[in-house]
């Protein structure tokens, strides 16, 4: 599995966090996220991050930013990409099982770090379900 993250400077130490996760289960990981705490613009690395999901150069992404919305905003603008927010597992679950996510986006402002990895666990492990959902996921796209 290949996963490409990107974050602001408000999720330097959430990526930090999740990539060491991430390796540790062998999975590949482009890191187009920022190392710095100085301000930064959450378009300039939720980009890389969505052309790679929608070109297929990677299987799923995670953005990260302070409320999730820009990143996810950003990351919506991509023609094969269904990018969700999402402050809990639950939320995670239901993206991936119920509308075939492969962005997830982390409010690092309203979430604690251990809440993310696990919002990640459970988005990177659960399957799309299909059926009535995939009638709903094809009208997404236009």
């Amino acid at each position: 599995m290949r996963i490409s993250i990107g974050n602001d400077h408000a999720g330097v130490e959430y990526k930090n966090y999740i990539r060491e996760y991430l390796l540790i289960k062998n999975i590949e990981v482009n890191n187009y996220g920022t190392d710095s705490l100085e301000s930064v613009d959450y378009p300039d690395f939720a980009h890389p991050v969505s052309n790679d999901v929608n070109k297929k150069k990677s299987d799923l992404g995670i953005l990260i930013c302070g409320s999730g919305n820009g990143v996810c905003m950003t990351a919506n603008k991509y023609k094969n990409v269904r990018a969700a927010l999402c402050w809990n597992k639950e939320l995670a679950i239901l993206s991936k099982s119920h509308n075939n996510a492969n962005i997830v986006c982390i409010p690092a402002r309203f979430i604690e770090k251990e809440e993310a990895l696990e919002i990640i666990k459970k988005f990177i492990s659960e399957e799309f379900e299909g059926g009535r959902h995939e009638r709903r996921v094809n009208k997404i796209s236009t």
